[in-house]
């Protein structure tokens, strides 16, 4: 009898068991539903997007190559599109980080704000003349900036930096837009791909704001934000804000990290294993933090933190759930702590090959949630929206 009630008691479990597999599987193919773009499509198009945008480039550098204006480099592909887990799909805004490079006789000098400040704050680029005089090759009729007159400057290579993107000395980021911004204008027209996207610049006074739309009447919405590389690390100063202050000078460039980040999840697609679900679990939380109070970057960091400690194998399609569920437990904890780390300063599980300075690594820790700390309305207000989250 014992025998039978044990064996029993067994089937029983492995029927119970077997629920709650096919329980899991039935939720993973509920959750995968819900996420309407594949890796692969959202791989195409960002692609697509990146070599519009570079042959968009080499259009206005042929026809501005003997001038003083800055070199524009080749785009980099930042933010949620291009990182693999856009919660908004087809609807998604591709954003693109344009590096600036002085051009002959010119030096970008930047000024980080306050000292040991982290992060730097009121950033500014200072440009700065360098005698060319003694670098001219036989052949090369390449004028002085220092030691030519200016109008000799601008009858025979138009006008300068400093007198048409700069305010004073120092790289103005509403200049720089305005002044890319009629470039693409002009440029357009100049593209193979302008016979089948109609092409119109939105306004934007800090970024190149661009909607394409095809025959079909099919929108491709794309920004571009101007910006110049600390050193030779992934962290830049950019034109772009996210500040909501009413005013914020015009000659200020903020630090962006989205290159960085965007690298860190370049990193991780090459480690992966073919089935890794990460991005797919990425996205569905970002899905479902639309319209809350919770922003898209919070959760962003935590699962970042959680790719830095949980290996690429932990994350496949058998075990979303669980990561699901550890994705939310962090955020809780961190909600209930107060503090939730920023992935890039003073962390220890930084990948090698993402590029930092060298003060990021030595930094304290930045707290994002500081704003609970000070605030317990804020912090009681942050639990409950989990709670019904």
């Amino acid at each position: 009898n014992a025998k039978e009630v044990s064996s029993g008691s067994d089937t029983e479990e492995e029927v119970e068991s077997e629920k709650d597999a096919d329980h899991q599987r039935r939720l993973v193919k509920f959750f995968a539903k819900r996420i309407h773009w594949s890796e692969q499509s959202m791989a195409y198009r960002s692609q697509l997007v990146e070599e519009l945008m570079d042959d968009l480039l080499d259009v206005i550098q042929e026809r501005f190559s003997n001038t003083f204006l800055p070199v524009l480099q080749q785009v980099i592909g930042v933010g949620s599109a291009f990182e693999g887990w856009s919660p908004r799909g087809y609807d998604s805004v591709y954003h693109l980080l344009v590096p600036l490079k002085p051009r002959h006789g010119h030096t970008f000098q930047l000024e980080l704000g306050t000292a040991g400040q982290m992060p730097a704050k009121f950033s500014c680029v200072h440009v700065d003349l360098e005698c060319t005089c003694r670098r001219n090759q036989p052949g090369e009729n390449t004028l002085c900036l220092l030691h030519h007159p200016e109008e000799e400057l601008r009858r025979k290579q138009g006008a300068s930096l400093l007198g048409t993107l700069c305010t004073g000395s120092y790289l103005d980021a509403q200049k720089t837009a305005q002044w890319f911004q009629q470039l693409v204008t002009s440029a357009w027209g100049h593209m193979p791909q302008s016979r089948r996207y109609n092409m119109k610049v939105l306004p934007s006074s800090r970024s190149c704001k661009l909607q394409l739309t095809n025959a079909s009447g099919k929108n491709l919405f794309i920004e571009l934000v101007f910006g110049v590389q600390q050193g030779n690390s992934d962290i830049f100063l950019s034109s772009h804000t996210t500040e909501v202050a009413t005013f914020i000078p015009s000659t200020l460039w903020p630090e962006t990290y989205a290159v960085a980040e965007a690298n860190f999840f370049r990193h991780m697609a090459r480690q992966a294993p073919q089935d890794t679900f990460y991005l797919k679990c990425l996205q569905l939380c970002a899905r479902i933090l639309v319209d809350t109070s919770f922003s898209t970057y919070t959760l962003k960091t935590v699962v970042m933190h959680l790719l830095s400690t949980i290996p690429p194998s932990s994350w496949s399609r058998r075990k979303c759930l669980m990561r699901l569920q550890d994705i939310m437990c962090y955020l809780h904890g961190s909600l209930e702590e107060k503090r939730l780390d920023h992935f890039l300063f003073g962390n220890e599980n930084m990948p090698e090959d993402i590029i930092l300075p060298p003060a990021f690594q030595t930094a304290e820790p930045l707290n994002l949630f500081q704003r609970l700390v000070q605030d317990p309305t804020a912090h009681a207000k942050a639990l409950q929206d989990f709670e019904e989250l």
